[in-house]
């Protein structure tokens, strides 16, 4: 690094030339984005779960369906604090030029939230399912499902990451 720019290494890889702090602030803006399409989607969910309980036929579940219910909601609550987090940790420690380290943390707290997301997802697809079908068809669809989901939301990005010839494939917003 020279007085602040990012290093010429970096920049032969295809980066681009900016400080680490001008680095974290582009980071944290698509951070902020990617949460935005996440959050309404955890929202929407979650709302949805906190209502089942209150549905007059909730009470005639099987007991293997309220558990599911009771883990499909702490997923749901798990996944709300993952996605809520970051925007707590960069309130916490604005102004302390903490910048690049709140977008690391951050960043971290975000994925550990979309995993949680795909089980609070999968979770209550298996609820909705069995109740629906009452059968093990309701298995499988929620297999297939999972699969497909988990395909799409981590096997395409790490397949993309493994044909480009640099591991970034122009970009550093995962990093």
């Amino acid at each position: 690094m020279d007085n602040g720019r990012v290093d010429e290494a970096d920049d032969a890889r295809g980066g681009r030339d900016e400080t680490t702090e001008e680095r974290a602030d582009r980071r944290w803006t698509e951070l902020l984005q990617e949460l935005r399409v996440a959050q309404t989607g955890v929202q929407i969910l979650f709302g949805f779960l906190l209502a089942v309980v209150f549905q007059p036929r909730f009470s005639t579940l099987a007991e293997a369906d309220k558990t599911i219910y009771v883990v499909t909601v702490l997923l749901g609550s798990a996944t709300a604090a993952a996605l809520i987090g970051p925007v707590c940790h960069h309130r916490l420690l604005t102004g302390r030029h903490l910048k690049p380290e709140t977008v690391v943390w951050a960043a971290r707290l975000t994925l550990l939230g979309l995993v949680l997301l795909f089980c609070t997802m999968c979770s209550a697809l298996l609820l909705i399912m069995r109740v629906a079908l009452h059968n093990t068809l309701a298995l499988w669809l929620v297999g297939g499902m999972a699969l497909w989901s988990f395909i799409c939301w981590f096997v395409f990005p790490a397949w993309a990451m493994a044909r480009s010839s640099n591991g970034r494939n122009g970009s550093d917003s995962g990093k």
